[in-house]
């Protein structure tokens, strides 16, 4: 169509950034003198990340070390889902942190909700984990990503604007 604007919402991370992040945490845990003994062991998988260790103090040091490396390569700290910690053999603490990507149901029609009622020449679709909106003005939708960045804080996840034509 002629005339007509795009671009996609969506909730997702840079994978390799978290790598290199993951990465740098093993290497200040190796390094740092109130860690390095504890055996602390880092494993990322495909959706989550899996950390062994000492006790629920270097745990906690450890998770405020990714929260760091993270947020310096532009990691929002929304895509990390902390689960409770559980006892593991050997007077050892296992933590699993699961990685969100992208937009729930709810979460995609909360948003649609929240552009509809706010701007009335804004067509918006749930496509998937993605949400499609499209309008005849650039400043519609700039009006549109403006919305829901204000809408952002409330959410437990980090909105990106895609594809934006």
């Amino acid at each position: 169509m002629a005339g007509t604007y795009s671009f996609d919402v969506v909730s997702d991370f840079e994978a390799q950034e978290l790598l290199n992040a993951v990465d740098q945490l093993r290497r200040e845990v190796s390094q740092r003198y109130d860690l390095k003994d504890s055996k602390t062991e880092i494993e990322l998988l495909e959706n989550e990340l899996l950390i062994t260790t000492a006790s629920d103090m270097t745990l906690q040091a450890v998770t405020d070390v990714l929260l760091q490396k993270a947020a310096k390569r532009n990691l929002s700290s929304k895509i990390f889902d902390f689960q409770d910690p559980e006892s593991s053999g050997g007077n050892r603490t296992k933590q699993k942190v699961l990685l969100k990507k992208g937009l729930s149901q709810e979460i995609a029609k909360k948003l649609s909700k929240v552009i509809r009622d706010g701007l009335k020449k804004i067509n918006v679709s749930i496509q998937g984990d993605t949400l499609r909106v499209t309008g005849k003005s650039k400043d519609e939708l700039q009006a549109a990503i403006t919305l829901l960045r204000g809408q952002e804080e409330s959410l437990d996840i980090p909105l990106q604007f895609e594809n934006y034509r």
